[in-house]
């Protein structure tokens, strides 16, 4: 399947040559737990020899850049215990039910983590964040025409440690370059965001193709049950 950049770019990669199969062969699951599984995976070489592949399924995630009147960005400080800190991130969520449309989770997430509901949604930007050993995909929302609403009780989770803050966006582009925002969905959305404020591109719509949403690891579960 081909997913050209733009007319002409990057078409036809393989000079008119059939690009080979990588075919699964066999597989395993080495571990699953409730939010990843890690498999392996027996993949047919272009030389025809069969090689062992790792790979991380994930339910895959939605974020969310909500700019407001002021040209700023509703931003969270969380902590990730993966990297032992706490980042400067959007508002996002997993998409752990298949069933839930990826912008209504994005919609669920901005109201149980900010506290705030928008009137016009596009999608941003799709990221996939380590495609050499992992499915994961995040859709990036754009949300305008923000109001408060009241927030969920986060309860004991780590969402009742969220620092919310309105960012102006570019102190955001000056944060990402200068290595201070580091989260990938986070800072391909702030740059996304500012090309769409500066009017160099249009988001899509909500319901644009979203090509690599990952699909196995939930159907995997589901057929189980």
């Amino acid at each position: 399947m081909t997913h050209p950049i733009t007319p002409g770019s990057l078409d036809d990669p393989h000079g008119g040559r059939p690009p080979h199969d990588f075919a699964v062969v066999s597989g395993e699951t080495i571990y699953e737990g409730p939010i990843f599984a890690l498999r392996r995976d027996d993949v047919r070489m272009p030389g025809g020899r069969i090689a062992g592949r790792e790979k991380v399924e994930h339910f895959g995630a939605v974020a969310v850049a909500a700019l407001d009147e002021d040209d700023r960005l509703v931003m969270i400080y969380q902590y990730r215990p993966a990297l032992g800190r706490r980042l400067w991130e959007m508002p996002a969520g997993l998409l752990d039910d298949p069933s839930e449309d990826p912008v209504v989770a994005a919609q669920r997430e901005l109201v149980e983590e900010v506290g705030i509901e928008a009137d016009d949604w596009a999608t941003l930007v799709d990221i996939a964040g380590c495609p050499g050993f992992a499915d994961e995909s995040v859709r990036v929302f754009l949300a305008r025409g923000l109001r408060s609403v009241e927030r969920p009780a986060s309860g004991d989770d780590e969402e009742a440690d969220l620092v919310i803050r309105r960012v102006p966006l570019d102190d955001l582009v000056a944060g990402a370059m200068s290595g201070a925002l580091v989260n990938g969905p986070c800072v391909a959305g702030v740059f996304a965001a500012a090309a769409v404020r500066d009017g160099r591109f249009t988001p899509r719509p909500v319901v644009a193709p979203w090509l690599d949403r990952p699909a196995d690891f939930a159907a995997r579960r589901a057929a189980r049950r």
